[in-house]
């Protein structure tokens, strides 16, 4: 009797974790898409301009354009796109393009004004034009034949141009992209990276034991490791197969998934100082939905074993999808632009954010793509 009611004890249990786990039906996830998306474009007719926090929604704007077959998503992409001219910073004047942080037009080099060349990358191979990758030939080939290899300074910026440099190899056949995309990726190894935990911290500001969360840990900022971690997928599935570099991405890439899955709350969700809860503790939507999309991508594409991974990637979807989520489609507990976990910052079910749906944009995406 009592092996019996051990057994019971079991099948409840696993009959529950399956039901907390369960995968969710392709046209739930098309209609989830469709809502959140409809609900940010309906209330955002001006377009903006293709900054940062703007370019990183395209990027899922994009691939729910890939997966849904929406029209009216790529046209969305497309006007902004015709709306700032294809280009980034707008200075023509190459003496005076600068690289550190700036919101000028001066800013040409800076990584931030560089991710809106992504959406305009992947509209030229929809349908060629060459005014859609002119400005993007224009400044990344410019900036590759400097000397500096340090523009890649902060987390942010790996997502922002890693991509463009796989994404225009895959144009041109160019190695040179990859081989500066290296070299790049090096410098932001060698200033960021935390061999210990296999994670990375924001910049060389937050390096431990310079800089500590609330109780005196090292402080790895979730949106910040979710940048590096997304982009990180993203260049992987373009970046060649024999690429001599290659396996340094392949490493980074697992090793964080492992570490990222670790530091997962029961929720699902990812606390905005990943091994610190305590620091500034609560739900947070962005770094939760970039892990969640790398995670999904990974099993998609054989990096990750589904076994293992798979919980993982369900609850953050489980979280983003039921938590995050608001009725009217609004993604909710978005952290807001900043650079670090912010003690008593107020993060609740109204913060919303262009790049944070972005990010939930990209994960339900991948969760498609698992369905399929």
């Amino acid at each position: 009797m009592k092996l019996f009611n051990t057994i019971l004890l079991f099948l409840s249990f696993f009959e529950a974790t399956f039901a907390v786990l369960k995968v969710p039906e392709k046209a739930e996830l098309i209609n989830t898409i469709e809502k959140v998306n409809n609900y940010w474009q309906s209330g955002h007719s001006d377009l903006g301009n293709p900054f940062w926090d703007n370019a990183a929604y395209h990027t899922g704007n994009m691939e729910a354009y890939f997966v849904t077959g929406n029209e009216a998503f790529r046209q969305y992409s497309e006007k902004w796109a015709e709306q700032n001219e294809w280009k980034g910073a707008k200075s023509n004047d190459k003496s005076k393009w600068k690289y550190k942080y700036g919101e000028t037009p001066d800013h040409v080099l800076f990584g931030d004004w560089q991710i809106c060349f992504q959406t305009y990358i992947d509209l030229y191979n929809l349908n060629p034009d060459s005014i859609k990758v002119a400005r993007t030939l224009e400044v990344i080939n410019y900036e590759i034949r400097t000397p500096q290899n340090d523009y890649w300074w902060w987390a942010d910026g790996l997502y922002m141009v890693m991509p463009v440099m796989t994404k225009l190899f895959k144009v041109t056949g160019d190695s040179i992209y990859l081989d500066k995309l290296y070299q790049y990726f090096k410098y932001s190894e060698s200033i960021m990276y935390d061999r210990q935990t296999k994670l990375f911290y924001r910049d060389a500001k937050y390096v431990y034991p310079q800089h500590k969360s609330a109780n005196g840990k090292k402080d790895f900022w979730a949106r910040g490791d979710g940048w590096i971690f997304a982009g990180l997928a993203k260049v992987l599935k373009d970046m060649p197969k024999d690429y001599k570099h290659r396996d340094l991405f392949v490493k980074h890439y697992q090793e964080m998934a492992k570490a990222i899955m670790k530091a997962q709350q029961k929720e699902g969700y990812w606390t905005r100082s990943m091994l610190d809860p305590k620091h500034a503790p609560g739900y947070e939507t962005s770094g939760t939905a970039f892990f969640t999309y790398g995670l999904l991508w990974g099993i998609n594409n054989g990096y990750l074993k589904e076994k293992t991974y798979l919980p993982s990637a369900l609850k953050g979807w489980k979280y983003l999808s039921t938590l995050a989520l608001q009725p009217t489609g609004k993604v909710g507990y978005v952290q807001p632009i900043g650079e670090k976990a912010i003690q008593g910052q107020v993060v609740d079910a109204n913060s919303t954010a262009n790049f944070g749906v972005g990010a939930f944009l990209l994960a339900a995406s991948e969760m498609v793509r698992f369905v399929n």
